[in-house]
């Protein structure tokens, strides 16, 4: 079976297609990719960093991607969250957890006795990437769940795995003691990743992703005092 890249500028499937259409076909292929990778990265690995590896061989499941461009990016990130949502129920089944959040993406062994590892309350987010009929949105409610999803699941806060790795990409070896140390170290690292400087979007990406986790954990710091 071929692969057909995920591309942004393709025409999106339709929903009412047999199990076996195109969408299906390549839900298959990121479910083996996706594993293999996060076996691979016995610490984790975040979003931009996964569609990358999904994008270079031996996968090239993703094709040419703008990451700054919410409308384009928005149809690879669903479906590769729908992914992960397949994955962690399958996995969940053999006693094993994967970590879903947006700068930590990593599978580990259940900590609890007894179970299946599935969640035990209504999950909005899995509901939600599992339903393909939201491969499709119209841009504002695509710009809404993206502001949700960056803002740290809707309100909820971030890990603290989640939130050390976010304080690493800005350049910190540990979580800074106030927000403002946060706000001045993501500007430094904007300037110098600006593509007017010889950088790249992708890193841009990564930094604003970064500044989010750190936002929605000094807010809930705030919230608690």
């Amino acid at each position: 079976m071929k692969n057909t890249p995920i591309s942004a500028d393709r025409s999106r499937p339709t929903h009412a297609k047999a199990p076996d259409s195109m969408l299906e076909q390549q839900v298959q292929h990121l479910l083996v990719a996706v594993e293999h990778e996060l076996r691979s990265s016995s610490l984790g690995i975040d979003e931009l960093s996964l569609i990358k590896k999904l994008q270079k061989p031996p996968w090239k499941l993703i094709g040419e991607l703008e990451f700054h461009d919410t409308q384009k990016l928005y149809p690879v990130h669903f479906l590769l969250f729908h992914v992960l949502y397949r994955l962690r129920d399958t996995l969940a089944e053999a006693g094993e957890k994967l970590t879903i959040s947006p700068m930590r993406i990593g599978i580990e062994r259940q900590d609890t006795i007894g179970g299946n590892g599935m969640p035990g309350t209504v999950d909005s987010l899995r509901s939600f990437y599992l339903d393909l009929s939201q491969y499709e949105l119209p841009e504002d409610s695509i710009n809404q769940m993206m502001d949700n999803f960056w803002a740290g699941y809707k309100g909820m806060a971030p890990s603290r795995p989640e939130t050390l790795q976010a304080a690493k990409v800005l350049g910190f070896d540990s979580v800074p003691d106030s927000f403002l140390t946060v706000k001045q170290a993501f500007r430094r690292a904007v300037m110098q990743a600006h593509p007017d400087r010889g950088g790249e979007t992708e890193a841009i990406q990564s930094l604003n992703e970064a500044f989010t986790v750190l936002k929605a954990h000094f807010s809930q710091m705030m919230e608690q005092t």
